[in-house]
């Protein structure tokens, strides 16, 4: 596997929990669903609502 690859999904992933997190959401969950679905995650994230506490 492609080095480079490794590095920009890892870093999607985190990029993915910040936002998550920005929303209210559990950051370390959507960092793990972000290592398994990568863009869509991240698609996914766009249009999920913030959480009220």
């Amino acid at each position: 596997m492609d080095n480079d690859f490794v590095v920009g999904w890892g870093t999607l992933a985190l990029i993915n929990a910040g936002l998550a997190q920005g929303k209210n959401r559990t950051g370390l969950n959507w960092f793990l669903l972000s290592l398994f679905l990568g863009p869509l995650a991240t698609f996914i994230l766009l249009f999920v609502e913030e959480r009220e506490d």
